[in-house]
This record gives C-alpha cells, sequence and structure tokens, in this order.
C-alpha cells in the first residue's frame, strides 16, 4: 500500500519478504527474500552489491532486532522509527512504564515476575484488588491481533504462560479489564525534524479481537474529547521519539464525572489498519504520509475529504479467489474502494478491505459492510 504514493512522489521502494508471493513482492519489484531477523539479509537489503544504497530504513511490523538496527543506525543508515522508540511497540512493559512515567492514562497494571510462585501471588493480589474479579493479562512480547491476551480471574487462568516465561518466554504484564464503551483510534505523523501532523480520531470496531471495521471520525465524539486524544497521540509520538506514523488505539469508558475518559491501549509504531481509510477518505494517506516522514519531507495535510468514510475489512472468505467477486461488487457499489491484498485465503485473514465515503453515516456504513460481505462469498 506503500507502493502507490512512492510512485508518485518519485521514491524507490526495496521491501525484504519472507516470500516471492508476499503482498510486497507483488507490488515492488525489487523485493529480495529474507527473514525480518536475518541479519545478513537486512545488511544486503540497505548496501546491495549492485544497487544504490537506502537513504532510510523502516518497516511494517515490529519484529526487528533492535540491536541490529542500532548497528546500523551507528554505522550511518537512518532508521525511522529508531531502535531506541521501537523498544516500546516491541516491549509491553517498557511501553507501560514509559506512558506511566509521562503522566499519560493507562489502565492500572502491574509487571508479572518470571518466578512463578511470586508470579501467582502478584497476579492474585491484583485480581483481589479489581472489583470484578477480572483482569487483563498479556505476554510483553509478540502478541497481535488478539493474540497473547487473555482475560482471566485466577493464576490458573495462565499456568502455561507463567512457566514458560519461568524458563525464558517473554515476561508477563497484568491489567486492569476497562469497562469501555468503545474502541478509538488517534494517528498520528511526525518528522525527524519535529513537524507533527493527527488525522481525525475514529472508532475501531474488532471481532474476535481482529479489526473488523473503522468509523472515519468516531461518531458521537465531541470536539472536546477529539482534541484531547489528539493531544495525548502528540505526547505519545513526542514522549518516545517516534518518527514516522503511529497509531495510538484507545479505551472510551465513562468517567465519574459521567463524562467519557481514555486509556491508552496498545500501540503501533507504523500504518496500521486503523489508518486504512486515510487512503480514500482523507487528503494524505497515512501510506504517503510515512513516506514523508521516515524522509524529512514536510507533512501532507490529513483533512479528512468527506463527512464520513468507513472501512470494513475482508476477513476470509469462501472464494477461490477474491477477485471472483469484483463485477458484483463494483456494479453494485460503483462508490466502493476496494483494496485487496493479495493473499491466499484462510479463515479469518485479513485479505483486503472496502472504503466507502459520503455525507451520511448509516448510508456509508451499509454499503462497505455490504460490499466486504460479497468479498467474503456471503
Amino acid at each position: 500500500m506503500m507502493a502507490p504514493p512512492a510512485s508518485e512522489l518519485g521514491v524507490t521502494l526495496r521491501v525484504l519478504v519472507e516470500d516471492p508471493a508476499s503482498s510486497a513482492a507483488q507490488v515492488v519489484t525489487d523485493a529480495p527474500v529474507g527473514a525480518a531477523g536475518d541479519e545478513a539479509a537486512i545488511r544486503a537489503l540497505i548496501a546491495p552489491e549492485h544497487a544504490a544504497p537506502a537513504s532510510v530504513l523502516t518497516f511494517e511490523h515490529e519484529h526487528v532486532p533492535n540491536a541490529l538496527l542500532g548497528d546500523l543506525l551507528d554505522h550511518g543508515t537512518p532508521v525511522h522509527p529508531g531502535p531506541h522508540a521501537l523498544v516500546f511497540a516491541q516491549d509491553k512493559i517498557a511501553m507501560r512504564t514509559r506512558l506511566t512515567e509521562l503522566g499519560l492514562p493507562c489502565p492500572r497494571w502491574a509487571p508479572v515476575p518470571t518466578d512463578p510462585q511470586a508470579a501467582r501471588t502478584v497476579i492474585a493480589e491484583f485480581l483481589a484488588a479489581e472489583p470484578t474479579g477480572e483482569a487483563v493479562a498479556k505476554t510483553s512480547r509478540g502478541g497481535y491481533d488478539g493474540k497473547g491476551v487473555r482475560v482471566i480471574t485466577s493464576p490458573d487462568d495462565v499456568t502455561d504462560w507463567i512457566e514458560a516465561a519461568a524458563t525464558g518466554a517473554p515476561p508477563l504484564l497484568v491489567e486492569q479489564k476497562v469497562p469501555f464503551t468503545r474502541e478509538l483510534a488517534a494517528l498520528v505523523a511526525r518528522r525527524p525534524s519535529g513537524e507533527v501532523r493527527t488525522w481525525p480520531v475514529v472508532e475501531s470496531i474488532q471481532r474476535d479481537g481482529v479489526c473488523s471495521e473503522v468509523i472515519a471520525p468516531a461518531p458521537g465524539l465531541s470536539a472536546a474529547l477529539d482534541a484531547q486524544v489528539r493531544e495525548l497521540a502528540v505526547a505519545v509520538v513526542d514522549g518516545l521519539d517516534v518518527t514516522g506514523v503511529l497509531a495510538v488505539e484507545l479505551f472510551e469508558a465513562p468517567g465519574a464525572d459521567g463524562e467519557p475518559v481514555v486509556f491508552v491501549n496498545e500501540l503501533a509504531m507504523r500504518p496500521h489498519n486503523s489508518g486504512h481509510w486515510t487512503i480514500d477518505g482523507a487528503v494524505t494517506s497515512q501510506f504517503e504520509q510515512h513516506l514523508r516522514a521516515v524522509l524529512d519531507l514536510p507533512l501532507g495535510a490529513t483533512d479528512a475529504v468527506a463527512p464520513w468514510t468507513v472501512m470494513a475489512n475482508v476477513l476470509g472468505s469462501t472464494l477461490g479467489e477474491l477477485s471472483d467477486a469484483l463485477p458484483t461488487v463494483l456494479e453494485r457499489f460503483p462508490d466502493a474502494k476496494v483494496n485487496l491484498y493479495g493473499k491466499g485465503i484462510r479463515p479469518g485473514r485479513k485479505l483486503g478491505h472496502v472504503n466507502v465515503s459520503g455525507t451520511d453515516l448509516e448510508t456509508v456504513r451499509a454499503r462497505a459492510l455490504a460490499a466486504a460481505a460479497l468479498l467474503r462469498g456471503e
């Protein structure tokens, strides 16, 4: 999804792919194969034998060796976001610790010791302090799309994780189960020279731990809360010294005075599913903005181009090929912008998304969801 704006800006991409049939390899011609943790492959990516050295190194997920990124940075390759910032997206304990130091709103939380008996004691004491007797346990590294997250009522619910942490797996943390009314996401971009831009705050709707749809802007969000959340996102991107695009995922919950309050849930230090609506619904998409940011170019306007944009994810399909549905989808929904990722079909996998923009939210949402349903074979 970064390839079209790169082409428009005259920026050449070289991408390390894990498989020659991967989505990125289908659209970027310079796509050597290698794992994200393969030091030799990454070094060859930035300084290949027969091509110009890379101007900047960036990434589409957080599972990249931090020590290697630090070494590349020390030897002259710009890395954005930098490894000192990326650690906060890689390690939830580091993230919670830093956000707490910055005074930003987080759920009540505690790190869990790796000693099994101490771990069980900390979790039990945390649960005892929760009025509902429930909490959320998380693995500090490696979780995404609902993986590495469990709602628990007893240390017994994470016995396997406790035992794994005692033998070298990432340690755990335990958090308050926030009684949220909905999930919000704030997208922000920052360039190395310090310029920052935010997009309208959106509502993110999850199903089975995976983002199913995004409504931009978040319906019913007051101007004051929109401004507060944007300011929070800027505080995060500045406080963690992030460069590039950052997604701040939040819980909205009722406050003591009846007014809504927000808590930071997760961070994604890259273009994010909650920002795919910007491809068609904003003046500057998150993908173009990420390129501008990591190359330290002036950032683009982030205004919405329509009163409403809804993104509906295509999660799995019963079709042999998603393109089989295109004639029907495009005929019935000429206002829909379809983005298919070229991935193999399997249940629940993010295979693409549909964006629809317009003036009436109910109509826009219904059309986006119906178009996505056709692509799922429904």
